[in-house]
């Protein structure tokens, strides 16, 4: 490559990473790893249920004894296997190949999908119509006011599918208002469905628009729908196997059978593992559910089941300022709808947790319609909204670090 082609790369990456995104790359870089530190000195380094699968995966076989009397475990013919899905598995491998990382790894692996969403948080809200100081805003929202922090520092096998969705779907944002390329949406959202399957849904929008783009040449319009397609398809078969190997069955993941150490949990998945009859608490535990009340300093204690997206997040409700009139926000605003239909079907909305932490599923369309509504801001009230949010949120971190201690074993 001639030097001056050389140099002329290298002002133009400068030129796009300016002094201002550097240093928010270097403020999630280290307020993850700071995070994460602090769980590991509070928690310990042992290796969880997953890296204990991970093992076992390693020697041909995906059940452990040591699940045995856990949560979500399935016994099957006197074999304990874990109701999680393949792509919770996949990035413990590497640590579970060598014993001396088995213990860090649990949270390195947060760390590894949960950096990148915050780093890519800034190009997403940028794609979508923020700019300057707003943009910002909300990339801080987007990496330190929403779940996805709180999700990817605890070391916890559950939280890893909520980052590694986020990411996949914060790609997928940005491709769909870049190239637009119908093979990498595809494959992006085969990945977010592999971490988190209620994402599959946003599928139905993009996928739909994006053929009724081409609808005038029908040969570009069929290569769209496979290129499209087959990526997703292709998830959904990997998925269907890795549940035939567990349980026999392509269509059974697991939760329907899993065991429930909580009483409520049982009763309310005895009324369908997804039925309308959940959506009433779901409903309640998303938007309006509060604190409990303590006697000690602070005087309230987090909901472990769920307390309102409005209350550990406000400044999602900026995301009206979108609208409903033009062709992007519908496409967002159906997404987050349709994504959010299994999530509140569903028989729980989640435990040991800070907020309604199953909201990740559809969060990254609201941050672009956040990033779409910010030049309707009206001035200080949105900025005081991430504010909130981000302390909501590294309260939460703080009180499950300190207090619950909470990682699962």
């Amino acid at each position: 490559m001639p030097p001056t082609t050389r140099s002329a790369r290298w002002l133009a990456l400068s030129n796009r990473l300016s002094r201002g995104d550097l240093r928010f790359a270097l403020a999630v870089l280290a307020a993850y790893v700071g995070a994460t530190a602090l769980a590991v000195y509070w928690h310990h380094l042992g290796p969880d249920r997953m890296m204990v699968v991970a093992e076992g995966a390693l020697r041909g076989h995906l059940d452990a004894n040591v699940l045995k009397g856990h949560s979500d475990t399935v016994a099957i013919g006197g074999r304990y296997y874990l109701a999680l899905g393949p792509l919770q598995l996949v990035p413990y491998l590497p640590f579970a190949a060598i014993p001396d990382l088995q213990g860090v790894g649990r949270y390195a692996v947060g760390l590894l999908f949960g950096i990148p969403a915050g780093w890519l948080a800034l190009p997403l809200v940028r794609s979508y119509g923020a700019k300057g100081s707003t943009a910002y805003w909300l990339a801080a929202f987007s990496a330190f006011g929403t779940l996805l922090f709180f999700a990817s520092v605890l070391g916890n096998m559950y939280y890893l599918a909520h980052a590694e969705s986020f990411l996949a779907l914060t790609l997928f944002l940005i491709e769909w208002v870049g190239r637009r390329r119908p093979g990498l949406l595809g494959v992006c959202l085969g990945l977010s469905f592999l971490a988190r399957p209620t994402t599959i849904l946003a599928a139905i929008p993009f996928g739909i628009y994006l053929v009724w783009t081409h609808r005038s040449q029908v040969q570009a319009a069929v290569r769209s729908a496979l290129a499209f397609g087959l990526p997703i398809g292709a998830a959904v078969a990997f998925y269907g196997w890795f549940n035939w190997v567990r349980f026999g069955s392509a269509f059974e993941s697991g939760y329907a059978i899993s065991l429930l150490t909580l009483t409520t949990l049982q009763e309310r998945r005895a009324q369908g593992l997804f039925s309308v009859v959940q959506i009433p608490e779901n409903l309640r535990l998303a938007f309006l559910a509060l604190p409990r009340a303590s006697s000690h300093f602070p005087f309230f204690s987090p909901n472990p089941y769920g307390m309102s997206m409005v209350l550990v997040s406000p400044a999602l409700i900026t995301s009206i300022r979108a609208g409903f009139r033009d062709r992007p926000t519908h496409l967002l605003w159906l997404a987050t709808a349709l994504v959010a239909i299994p999530v509140f079907l569903f028989y729980g909305g989640g435990a040991d947790q800070y907020g309604f932490r199953y909201s990740l599923d559809f969060t990254p369309f609201l941050v672009a319609l956040m990033a779409i509504g910010s030049q309707r801001w009206t001035g200080r009230l949105e900025r005081l909204l991430i504010l909130a949010s981000i302390a909501s949120v590294a309260f939460g971190i703080l009180y499950w670090v300190v207090v619950v201690k909470t990682s699962s074993p």
